[in-house]
């Protein structure tokens, strides 16, 4: 068995020509959805980066890891203790711990350990290759390391390959003599300039006034990465810059896939495509970035290949409710492996063996990072538990009827208090599922709030707060003020 992994960073499912975009970012991964099946709702557990690749390769859900955060505590693992053996939990049912055990070896192409000192994060790669620009690469500079792999080991059996692209993540940076291949195209009908007016009225690192995190200085070096939404021409920039970075990654992506049919392996090799998280690009006033446990954060594409299974599949959707850890699992049921049973990702592998629906019905996702949050996905819904507001004011709860509001802008929780109920009935229930079969009695959501809240807010709030009251947003400095006043 072969199985190729593509890891592209930042990738949000509904700006791929597979799950409905009208540009034409993503032809490649278009043509290979066709050859597999689709999943359309496949959730990150823990977003951002860290806590995200953490609990897929752990198959386990931050609040068992302890990896919600970019930093503190909560950005290292649990200390097991006396109870550790001669090899860690982590050393022995990590998901390439269990790929090895089928028989596999397992082999990375990404920077990605450096960028985030993410050092559990290698357990049981048998090879690890370094691009070494801890996640500033461009695709042309990971692809030449994967094609020289895949060269040299491509015909061998028995083996699984992990490529890490970034060119989505901002900032933009796809070479200019790439062109402008969206030059011309409409952008998403839903951000007009009237709600752009309304985002600039608005607050919160990566908003409409501060792109760049929490100011509007531009990097000269990076032309396609704009500092504010002063205009709709730079909004056309934000979306421009996110899609050519897609399609650059998606030109890549037909690289690999060349080079497995030039080696004669195209088609007796599994793939899997999918991201870390996906990216807010106007949603709750968040422009090219992964700051909330929302829809567009925590929802990532899968695409799955399987040689024997998926031969007559072809171009199958699967609707239901999957965490991106239940996908490790079902790969490790397909390559013959066994999930440990500590993981919380389970496999669906028989309804997928036999092209039926599998999911789960409902999912509760989380963010660290950049705010604390816990969100419950559920029938056409999410549903937003806010316990650190990332300095974007939100209130404690939120609810979108995504089928009705695709982009988050109508929060329905003051006229729903039912499914507002009914959601915080299902976070509860989970909550209390999760710390039963905990190892350790600490939620690191609450180390994160203890130590002062998400990494990417600390410390920044006192210089916030002077650049809100300096440019007209007064009433957003006092009240920011007002719920973080320890943090002044």
């Amino acid at each position: 068995m072969r199985v190729l992994y593509i890891d592209i960073d930042s990738l949000r499912p509904d700006h791929l020509g597979c799950y409905g975009y009208h540009r034409r970012t993503s032809p490649n991964i278009d043509a290979l959805a066709q050859r597999g099946v689709r999943l359309d709702n496949c959730y990150a557990t823990d977003v951002p980066c860290l806590p995200s690749r953490t609990a897929l390769f752990s198959g386990r859900f931050g609040i068992h890891t302890g990896v919600i955060n970019h930093g503190g505590a909560a950005a290292d693992p649990f200390i097991e203790g006396t109870g550790r053996q001669f090899k860690s939990t982590l050393g022995r049912t990590s998901w390439m711990a269990c790929l090895r055990q089928a028989g596999l070896r397992t082999v990375t192409v990404s920077p990605f350990g450096e960028r985030h000192a993410a050092w559990h994060w290698y357990a049981n790669f048998n090879e690890i290759y370094n691009t070494g620009r801890s996640g500033g690469e461009r695709a042309d500079e990971v692809t030449p390391v994967a094609l020289d792999w895949l060269a040299r080991n491509a015909g061998q059996d028995n083996w699984f390959l992990h490529v890490n692209l970034w060119d989505p993540h901002t900032p933009y940076r796809t070479p200019e003599a790439y062109g402008e291949p969206f030059r011309d195209e409409p952008l998403p009908a839903w951000l007009t300039e009237e709600v752009r007016r309304q985002h600039w009225a608005g607050v919160g690192p990566h908003s409409a006034r501060e792109i760049l995190g929490y100011d509007s200085r531009p990097n000269p070096r990076l032309p396609r990465q704009p500092g504010e939404a002063a205009s709709m021409a730079d909004v056309r920039r934000v979306f421009d810059g996110y899609d050519t970075g897609v399609r650059y990654a998606d030109d890549h992506v037909g690289r690999l896939l060349n080079a497995l049919a030039d080696q004669g392996v195209l088609d007796d090799t599994a793939i899997f495509l999918s991201s870390d998280h996906g990216e807010c690009l106007g949603e709750l006033n968040i422009y090219g970035d992964h700051q909330t446990a929302d829809e567009f954060t925590t929802h990532v594409p899968g695409i799955l290949c399987w040689p024997g299974v998926t031969d007559t599949q072809q171009g199958r959707v699967d609707p239901g409710l999957h965490y991106a850890p239940d996908v490790a699992a079902t790969l490790i049921e397909l390559a013959g492996g066994k999930v440990p049973a500590i993981w919380d990702g389970a496999s669906f592998a028989p309804s997928f063996r036999e092209g039926r629906a599998g999911g789960r019905d409902y999912l509760v996702v989380s963010q660290g990072a950049w705010a604390c949050q816990r969100s419950v996905r559920f029938d056409h819904y999410l549903f937003m538990r806010s316990y650190h507001d990332g300095y974007h004011g939100f209130p404690a709860h939120l609810l979108f009827d995504l089928a009705a509001d695709p982009h988050e802008q109508h929060d329905l929780a003051p006229d729903r208090p039912d499914l507002v109920g009914a959601a915080l009935t299902m976070l509860d229930t989970w909550y209390g599922q999760m710390m039963t079969t905990a190892t350790h009695g600490q939620d690191p959501m609450w180390t994160v709030i203890q130590e002062g809240g998400p990494l990417h807010t600390r410390g920044h709030l006192p210089a916030y707060v002077e650049r809100l009251r300096a440019t007209g947003r007064t009433a957003w400095a006092d009240r920011l003020a007002a719920a973080h006043a320890k943090e002044l």
